[in-house]
């Protein structure tokens, strides 16, 4: 089983790892998909309807399947990034991070210590008091995952800075985004490309991005990208069943 501990080592080594975003708040879907062998799986509380309570749902079923889940955040407010840690997540995803100064406080807001996150010794990552508090506190950074999304102007003007701030784990691309703050509506865009392309390569963090299932990542990962998110089970499942159905009538015409 890959504990989170695990994972984040994987991910700063820059492994090259592949995952897919979860959009249906059900943990039978974190229990179909981790069979899938994929190496992580990112809730996506931003984008899709997760709570607390069904955030850490998934996350339980995660850890009890040894598949380290990820949750993007819809903000990065103390409340959300603490449940997400509480819950035994193995990585914080955090949507449009723009400066360094931002960075820092993201970084601080995953820790315990001064300015940093609240203790509590009985959560699921404390393994509900199982932890001697020294324990906990010694282990609990190194099974946390911290990744900011560059997807804004500033934030690509910034991404070398940000990368290089003390407990940023990894830089995540996000294209559609990164498109649309630049007046595109599309992000293969030439203009897309070319940033993707210096931010993937960037030091002092593991950096990926969101691709698409169809898309080549040959040359994403020369460009320095070392994890994937692939799409979603509800591209998966589309793409499946077009596919079965349009092989069916194919099948069946005269």
């Amino acid at each position: 089983m890959t504990t989170n501990a695990d994972f984040r080592a994987r991910l700063t080594g820059r492994e090259p790892l592949v995952g897919a975003f979860i959009k249906t708040p059900h943990p039978i879907i974190i229990e179909v998909m981790a069979r899938a062998g994929f190496d992580f799986l990112v809730v996506d509380a931003e984008h899709a309807p997760f709570d607390r309570g069904s955030t850490d749902t998934m996350v339980m079923a995660g850890r009890a399947l040894g598949c380290p889940i990820v949750v993007r955040v819809p903000v990065a407010t103390p409340d959300w990034v603490l449940s997400v840690l509480d819950a035994g997540a193995a990585g914080v995803m955090v949507p449009h991070v723009e400066t360094v100064q931002q960075a820092g406080a993201l970084a601080k807001s995953v820790a315990y210590g001064p300015g940093g996150r609240g203790f509590a010794g009985t959560t699921r990552a404390a393994e509900y008091a199982g932890r001697p508090l020294a324990e906990h506190l010694g282990k609990a950074r190194n099974e946390l995952a911290l990744i900011c999304q560059i997807e804004d102007p500033d934030g690509v003007v910034n991404h070398a800075g940000i990368a290089a701030v003390e407990g940023v784990d990894a830089l995540f691309i996000g294209r559609a985004d990164l498109a649309v703050s630049h007046g595109l509506d599309n992000f293969f865009a030439p203009e897309v490309a070319e940033m993707t392309r210096r931010i993937l390569a960037v030091e002092g963090a593991a950096t990926g991005l969101y691709c698409a299932p169809s898309e080549d990542l040959e040359d994403h990962r020369n460009a320095g990208g070392s994890f994937f998110v692939v799409g979603s089970e509800h591209t998966l499942i589309q793409g499946g069943g077009a596919a079965l159905t349009k092989a069916f009538r194919q099948s069946i015409e005269p």
